[in-house]
């Protein structure tokens, strides 16, 4: 089922998620709510999408097969994520956000990270991340902590879409 997606300036886009517990993980709301992420994620065209985007405030991501670190074959599944820089080295590019259609900037981010979570099943996991990769999680984790990428961006630009063109 498509979820509607939270709208900059919703509250909830600025408050920090709180944690899941490895029983909430077991639950039917939270698996439904995962799958219907991933399926907004998709239909939405975007790289990965964090559960207060959907209105829920929880510490929860998905990101896309085509961008994970670990299995090109399967969504990637961030439950209470942190990572940690592993290189001091940071990249500008352009980042836009399905909470704020229509805008892009450019943002700074480590281009090297360490992230840990546990996977939808409550397992812990760990892995590096690199480049794109490293982008989407430390973007995806920013929203779960309550921060948008504009609030980072430089050079922000709104775009006009087709809709109003016509």
């Amino acid at each position: 089922m498509l979820l509607e997606v939270t709208l900059e300036p919703n509250p909830i886009l600025h408050k920090k998620g709180r944690d899941l517990t490895v029983a909430e993980l077991a639950t039917l709301e939270i698996k439904k709510l995962i799958k219907n992420m991933v399926e907004t994620m998709y239909f939405k065209d975007g790289v990965g999408i964090a559960a207060p985007q959907v209105g829920e405030s929880l510490q929860l991501c998905v990101i896309a097969k085509k961008f994970s670190p670990l299995n090109k074959n399967e969504d990637l599944i961030l439950i209470n994520p942190i990572w940690k820089k592993i290189s001091i080295l940071k990249a500008w590019d352009t980042e836009g956000c399905l909470s704020v259609p229509l805008v892009y900037g450019e943002v700074k981010r480590y281009t090297k990270i360490k992230v840990q979570a546990l996977n939808q099943l409550g397992e812990k996991i760990e892995f590096e991340a690199r480049d794109f990769s490293a982008r989407i999680v430390q973007h995806e984790v920013d929203h779960l902590n309550g921060i948008l990428f504009i609030e980072k961006a430089r050079k922000l630009q709104k775009i006009k879409s087709s809709e109003q063109e016509l």
